[in-house]
């Protein structure tokens, strides 16, 4: 007769199928969910992450319950939370008295250590179990990347098609190119109507909760007052039901343009859903691809967001527990100087930079050409620390967890990895941001003067930084064209980028706090 199961369950795997769930009977089972200061407060969240989450994780115990699991769910205000994760299980070992824990793979290194030392510490069997959640398992990854000399993404991305079956023809990809990737940059236009993404509204569960983060998280980033997150699967699934419907078809052509004060053009907004468990990845891609077949997506649009999941989304998953813990604190540009405090108040005369950090304190959310081309790309050619980047992008929204947060920023947007994850580094000057936004119409600064007062100050930034990289990058065949045009600049052109940028660089001011935690 099997003995009782204690089934710990994380704020990221709110999924009915979860795989520490299968195969076990309701009455030998002890559900254990845990809301859990050391969470909150590693690094100090935005607080309609700690809401979103928490809000979810309720409901999910709610459900569970209905459905006659036993739950025992700890709240962040119970007097006798320890506040750890550990801490709890082994207050939960000694209530219940099970035989075994079995648990799902965490997303982050930091939590597996805790989980691999329960066995020990709490002297019981510890079963971990792979997150199948993942098309691609973390050892699967490592054989895909184990002898090869480039990791590039549009290697697995193929593989990952050929996988799932999404959008194939046999062994050739529909329409006869694996990436419309160029069709996918047009510039935002005056007419453009994006519909709204649904928001949902707080319910009694949800409302507690963002009453209880106003009080407990009181001096965290961001804003709850626009808290509408989805909190259940239901919800989620709308959400899906509504992107496939009203906003996928042009989502493809615009998902790089940017629009002043227009936070969700035709983005899905599901990764936070997707990312906690409430939406399952390859049923998203499956459904957009019936869009296609059906014909109400293009398939640009299709391509690029099953991409994104099962491409991008499973690669930097990989990418991360294939290079931790060393990808925590690379480095490569050796870059030093401070994050500028207007990534926390929004208060600069850049007025995309402003634009990025307001929608980023109202909704814990900008999308991924302002993350990484307008915040990404400050910090890169400016010479921000790494770390520092990656602790404010952790905090700030409310999809970040460290397993897609860090590959994106430290190896992606910062190129502190030196090149394994993107072989070049994503620097611009304001032309870019020009030619995608609406940005620069209205700036204090003039993105067509490159240099003096009033010059946009990634014009002689993105030359500053090629200049003080010059060794590296001259070699790097995707952007050593660059340094043509930077030599047949004469003496006092040149300069005058350097002096411009030295005079820009040394007028931030550092921010006065990190937010990385108590």
């Amino acid at each position: 007769m099997a003995g009782k199961t204690l089934v710990p369950i994380l704020g990221d795997q709110l999924t009915r199928t979860l795989a520490s769930l299968r195969g076990q009977t309701k009455a030998d089972t002890v559900v254990l969910m845990m809301e859990v200061r050391d969470e909150t407060t590693y690094v100090k969240h935005h607080k309609q992450k700690i809401a979103l989450i928490l809000s979810a994780m309720r409901h999910f115990a709610a459900e569970l319950e209905q459905a006659g699991w036993q739950v025992d769910y700890v709240k962040l205000t119970d007097k006798d939370n320890t506040g750890s994760f550990t801490g709890e299980v082994k207050r939960a070992v000694k209530r219940h008295a099970p035989d075994r824990i079995r648990v799902v793979e965490p997303g982050e290194l930091r939590v597996r250590e805790m989980i691999d030392a329960w066995a020990d510490k709490l002297d019981i069997d510890v079963e971990i179990l792979p997150d199948d959640r993942f098309l691609c398992s973390i050892d699967e990854f490592r054989d895909w990347a184990d002898g090869r000399n480039s990791l590039l993404m549009e290697s697995f991305y193929r593989d990952m098609r050929r996988r799932t079956g999404l959008l194939m023809n046999g062994d050739a990809p529909e329409g006869g190119e694996w990436n419309y990737d160029k069709q996918n940059r047009a510039s935002p236009d005056e007419d453009m109507a994006p519909p709204p993404a649904p928001r949902f509204e707080p319910d009694e569960i949800t409302c507690e909760v963002i009453e209880m983060v106003q009080s407990e998280s009181a001096d965290h980033f961001g804003d709850l007052d626009k808290f509408g997150w989805p909190v259940t699967s239901d919800q989620a699934d709308k959400a899906l039901d509504a992107f496939i419907a009203e906003r996928l078809p042009e989502f493809g052509k615009y998902q790089d343009a940017m629009v002043h004060g227009q936070d969700d053009l035709y983005h899905s907004l599901l990764s936070t859903s997707i990312n906690l468990g409430l939406l399952d990845p390859l049923d998203c891609c499956r459904r957009a691809e019936q869009a296609y077949q059906a014909g109400d997506a293009p398939l640009n649009a299709v391509e690029g967001f099953i991409r994104q999941i099962i491409g991008w989304r499973e690669y930097v998953r990989g990418i991360y527990w294939l290079d931790m813990p060393q990808l925590r604190s690379a480095n490569a540009l050796q870059a030093r100087r401070a994050l500028p405090e207007f990534y926390w108040t929004g208060d600069t005369r850049m007025r995309c930079i402003a634009d990025c950090v307001r929608s980023t304190r109202e909704n814990a959310h900008a999308h991924h050409i302002q993350r990484l081309m307008v915040l990404g790309n400050f910090a890169l050619i400016a010479g921000i620390e790494p770390q520092q980047v990656e602790d404010w992008f952790l905090v700030v929204y409310a999809d970040a967890y460290e397993w897609v947060e860090l590959p994106n920023v430290a190896a992606m947007a910062l190129w502190a990895d030196k090149g394994r994850l993107a072989s070049k580094p994503y620097a611009a000057s304001g032309n870019y941001i020009n030619k995608m936004s609406d940005y620069c119409g209205d700036c204090h600064y003039k993105v067509s003067k490159k240099t003096g007062e009033g010059s946009c100050p990634f014009n002689s930034l993105y030359w500053h930084f090629m200049d003080r990289h010059r060794t590296l990058f001259e070699k790097n065949r995707r952007i050593s064209r660059v340094y043509a045009n930077w030599d047949r600049m004469d003496a006092d052109k040149r300069k005058a980028y350097l002096d411009t940028a030295e005079a820009f660089l040394d007028s931030l001011e550092p921010a006065s706090k990190h937010w990385v935690g108590d």
